[in-house]
């Protein structure tokens, strides 16, 4: 039947039209902002993980300029721990020359202050960010510290963070008190007193620090007995630049896997709400060619009620 009141053909196709139209929005939408999930309305589940995710690797990024921090003061203390092994290294070596006879004791002790300023020079310039992990006193005690080496989320949901700790009691060069002065029996390794085991294996301790060492007036078995100190002293720096280097390789290697943790997380994010933007330029281009004929099927549809015009000519 065909009306003059009610026409069906142009309400059909004018309703397509607005589908065609809808669906033209949603893939212009996709192609302009390039996902395929951008709001909740979207998809809910896949919008509400990947919004988690995003913020997780923020977090993540965070946590890579921690790792970087701490590496920056690691890094400072194994080279001011390494530089300080060559100058103990080389005040044994002087200690070696004053045993022979007839050697001015004297001179030598001034090669040897020497190299004490310098290995206190070394200590105390060894900061980065407020931290020395070999200069210790009242304002900087030697302790465990912690560098935040990733964060966590678990099945649940549940936040949490994982550090790497270091003793900086087992670097620690220098200890001094609220006065300035060296702590005999503290942390430091060169201004406690020199310890050091004999043939026997029974612990001997001096009298005096390495930074105290004076040989002016040492007999030649005094002379023996500050060079076990200073050696002992030495082996003892040497466990704790290994340690420090191992600290330094073990934050190199979770910078690297924060990196690419974050990398597969983004991946991840991406295959849950990125568009395809070949298969959306296809739908567009479809779109586009069903609304052209949409357009021309709703134009024939009212030209149908100007034909029945004709039958009453």
């Amino acid at each position: 039947m065909t009306s003059i009141m009610t026409n069906t053909a142009a309400m059909t196709a004018l309703a397509t039209l607005r589908s065609i139209n809808s669906s033209m929005e949603t893939t212009q939408d996709r192609v302009s902002s390039g996902y395929r999930v951008g709001a909740a309305a979207d998809n809910a589940a896949y919008w509400s993980i990947a919004t988690t995710m995003r913020s997780d690797n923020k977090a993540l990024s965070t946590v890579q300029d921690a790792l970087g921090l701490g590496a920056a003061k690691t890094d400072v203390a194994y080279t001011a721990m390494e530089s300080s092994i060559d100058v103990v290294d080389e005040i044994k070596a002087k200690l070696v020359a004053a045993s022979e006879p007839g050697v001015d004791k004297g001179k030598i002790q001034k090669e040897i202050t020497e190299l004490q300023n310098q290995l206190i020079s070394i200590a105390k310039s060894a900061s980065f960010s407020g931290e020395n992990w070999v200069y210790n006193d009242n304002n900087n005690v030697a302790g465990t510290k912690s560098i935040v080496g990733s964060f966590n989320r678990d099945a649940n949901g549940n936040v949490s963070l994982t550090t790497l700790q270091f003793d900086t009691t087992k670097s620690s060069l220098i200890e001094v008190d609220s006065s300035g002065n060296y702590v005999s029996t503290g942390t430091g390794l060169l201004s406690s007193d020199l310890e050091y085991t004999d043939a026997t294996g029974s612990t001997v301790t001096l009298t005096y620090a390495l930074l105290e060492l004076d040989i002016t007036s040492m007999t030649t078995g005094d002379l023996a007995e500050a060079i076990s100190g200073v050696d002992a002293a030495l082996l003892t720096m040497t466990d704790a630049a290994s340690d420090l280097g191992a600290l330094n390789s073990r934050v190199t290697m979770q910078n690297d896997f924060v990196a690419d943790l974050m990398d597969s997380i983004e991946k991840g994010v991406g295959r849950l709400v990125d568009a395809d933007m070949n298969e959306e330029s296809t739908r567009l281009k479809a779109l586009q060619t069903q609304q052209q004929l949409g357009i021309q099927s709703l134009s024939i549809a009212n030209t149908n009620s100007q034909n029945i015009l004709s039958l009453f000519r």
